[in-house]
């Protein structure tokens, strides 16, 4: 059985432009910011061997095809001429099979997402999980007799309450991330 994989399909200008820390050097130039979320993304993908797909519209360059490019593992994708990188986003996601995690803050694209089966995320969601896998040292609680009493009295009691299936899916997707 073919095993399935993780695809990360990221909105890059969006992505640069919601973060506090990208956007600082987005005001340098669009390719500092660029440049920054690029290699941010390369760490993250060393510790999460997921597929990354970041694309950023190339409408000012006037190209006739799609620029593509890759750093690391990052595949890039600048749209042509007279497209938008929403468009691009759309395509590669209503064509891949498998998990597929877009991550934009966009609604017209997460509404797409949704309605095609994906996983939308934001783009402030999906940073502080980078930042958490990129910067958050291995941490594990100590197993002690105090912990686990602690952890049985606070089990609560009662009638279980479950979130929406749909809402349980996404929060399995993305705790893969």
């Amino acid at each position: 059985m073919q095993e399935l994989f993780m695809l990360i399909l990221i909105d890059g200008y969006n992505l640069i432009r919601q973060s506090d820390n990208l956007r600082r050097y987005e005001r340098k130039t669009l390719e500092a910011g660029r440049n920054a979320l690029i290699a941010r993304l390369v760490e993250y993908e060393n510790k999460r061997a997921h597929q990354i797909i970041v694309v950023f519209d190339g409408i000012q360059n006037g190209w006739a095809e799609e620029g593509r490019d890759r750093e690391g593992k990052i595949n890039i994708i600048y749209s042509r001429h007279g497209e938008r990188a929403d468009d691009v986003i759309k395509r590669i996601a209503a064509q891949t099979a498998g998990e597929v995690i877009v991550v934009s803050s966009d609604r017209e694209i997460s509404s797409f997402a949704t309605q095609s089966g994906k996983t939308p995320l934001s783009s402030l969601e999906f940073e502080a999980i980078m930042n958490n896998v990129i910067y958050a040292p291995f941490e594990t609680k100590p197993v002690t007799k105090e912990n686990e009493i602690n952890e049985r009295q606070s089990k609560k009691k009662g009638p279980a309450r479950r979130l929406p299936r749909a809402k349980r899916q996404k929060q399995t997707k993305i705790s893969k991330l």
